[in-house]
């Protein structure tokens, strides 16, 4: 098999837009009157290879995120994972729920009794508790996975009765739109977040917040993000293969 040699150009703009991103998250946050250090910055690995994400985990990055089990699977035994977090955002289907419990510290993208039931089993399994984000589709898109508002009470209630599972918060991906217009996604998800906090329902902690990505996270974070989750705006455009 050929050697892979990375392009040290693509390194070095990864590690330019890494710092860049990382300064901008936190002149977003202090402009929005929050502490820089209540934002954290994830960046999004999906189709990019080790050799480009590892100058970005040397360089301090301290959370990552992907989109798919198999692919994360398949890499993360090159990344430098010391200390560093790993979340898992992407749709998770049923039948991979095994393969990545355990594996990430994560998973933020539940949205449904059956998928946590699932989670549940897996954990008890390997004596694992699982901390989950439940998703919130807040554009109501049928293209897209997520709950709609008006189940997520319902859903919370009955996840926060299966073992092993930790519910830390909520997560959603706003439809495309201006920035204008995902500012007010991101109020009514952060408003939504608030009054289920407010609530104090049992084993429910709203903790983590996970919402914008490249093109909106500045207007995420002033919405009252806790997480911002950045790929093609570190590393580049995605290159499917």
């Amino acid at each position: 098999m050929e050697r892979f040699i990375p392009d040290e150009a693509r390194i070095k703009r990864t590690l330019d837009n890494y710092e860049r991103v990382k300064n901008n998250v936190a002149e977003a946050a202090i402009k929005a009157g929050r502490s820089p250090d209540n934002v954290r910055l994830m960046c999004v690995t999906k189709t990019v290879e080790a050799e480009y994400i590892n100058p970005v985990l040397d360089a301090g990055a301290g959370l990552i995120g992907e989109n798919r089990v198999q692919e994360y699977l398949s890499k993360c035994g090159l990344l430098h994972l010391d200390g560093v977090e790993k979340h898992l955002i992407g749709h998770l289907q049923t039948n991979k729920v095994k393969q990545i419990v355990g594996e990430v510290d994560m998973i933020e993208s539940v949205d449904s009794v059956k998928l946590a039931k699932e989670i549940s089993k897996c954990s008890i399994k390997k004596d694992v508790v699982s901390n989950i984000l439940v998703e919130v589709n807040i554009g109501q898109e049928d293209s897209k996975s997520g709950i709609f508002l008006e189940g997520l009470e319902e859903l919370l209630c009955e996840i926060s009765e299966l073992p092993n599972i930790a519910v830390k918060g909520l997560m959603t991906i706003p439809p495309i739109c201006d920035e204008d217009e995902a500012r007010k996604y991101f109020a009514i998800m952060h408003k939504t977040f608030i009054d289920i906090k407010s609530k104090n329902l049992d084993n429910i902690n709203m903790d983590v917040l996970s919402m914008g990505m490249s093109g909106d996270y500045e207007a995420a974070i002033s919405e009252g993000s806790d997480i911002v989750r950045v790929g093609s705006a570190i590393f580049g455009a995605r290159q499917y293969f």
